[in-house]
């Protein structure tokens, strides 16, 4: 995925969606912050960042938040939108061996399950059934970018409590055990990790929904992406840990 960004240096974010990002030329502008967690361990005033600029008038802010340096000197995806993106290019270019040999892909399908009752979930990515029989396969990506608390080099997730998290993985769970075949999918967005892990000390609760997930069939796969201020594609397979 190509990118075209404008580099700056980050001052702050404020209002969980508002950030505030010095111009190469010394314009101070406010950028959108597309990002809904705590983004702990990237916040740190002075560090480069790059942005997206879309003028169009059916926006209220002309720039959005795309990446920040890490203090190690990597980068990091904070754009929450772009996972989706770069998982569904790389299975359709036959990146992810995992999930080759699907038909159609769609992107945000919304499921209902009937052992979930009336609670429907919106799911990132669905490759269609095989005409061999083989079952749809249903994916939903996390955003990997925060620090491991615990292993040098290790991206965790989630950074904050997320019930929506759980919520989706309880789903995910009732489709495998309905004869789907789900797949939570973590891209490590981070430069400077070449793994992936749970973040058991920030949401506990999370990480019993993924451990009951994988008891009843949910698969994890894990995967590097492959950053640079003007492109972003998935990389390869990592490890994970739960």
């Amino acid at each position: 995925m190509e990118m075209r960004l404008r580099e700056g240096r980050f001052l702050r974010r404020w209002k969980r969606f508002l950030s505030e990002v010095e111009l190469d030329n010394g314009e101070v502008v406010t950028a959108h912050c597309p990002n809904s967690g705590s983004m702990a361990t990237l916040l740190n005033p002075g560090i480069a960042a790059w942005l997206r600029h879309d003028p169009s008038p059916k926006r209220k802010l002309a720039w959005t938040l795309v990446l920040l340096e890490t203090p190690a000197g990597g980068l990091a995806v904070v754009d929450t939108q772009l996972p989706n993106r770069v998982v569904a290019e790389g299975v359709a270019a036959g990146l992810v061996p995992e999930l080759a040999g699907y038909g159609r892909a769609r992107r945000e399908v919304s499921m209902h399950c009937a052992a979930m009752g009336d609670e429907n979930s919106r799911f990132d990515l669905v490759l269609d059934a095989c005409p061999n029989g083989r079952p749809a396969c249903i994916i939903e990506i996390k955003n990997d970018t925060m620090l491991s608390q615990h292993q040098p080099g290790r991206a965790d997730f989630p950074d904050a409590r997320t019930e929506r998290g759980a919520k989706h993985l309880r789903h995910l769970a009732a489709l495998a055990q309905a004869g789907f075949r789900c797949v939570q999918f973590y891209l490590v967005n981070r430069s400077d990790c070449d793994s992936g892990g749970i973040a058991d000390y920030i949401d506990p609760a999370y990480a019993v929904a993924l451990g009951l997930a994988r008891a009843a069939g949910v698969e994890v796969l894990a995967y590097r992406a492959e950053i640079q201020p003007q492109r972003l594609g998935i990389g390869q397979a990592c490890p994970f840990m739960i």
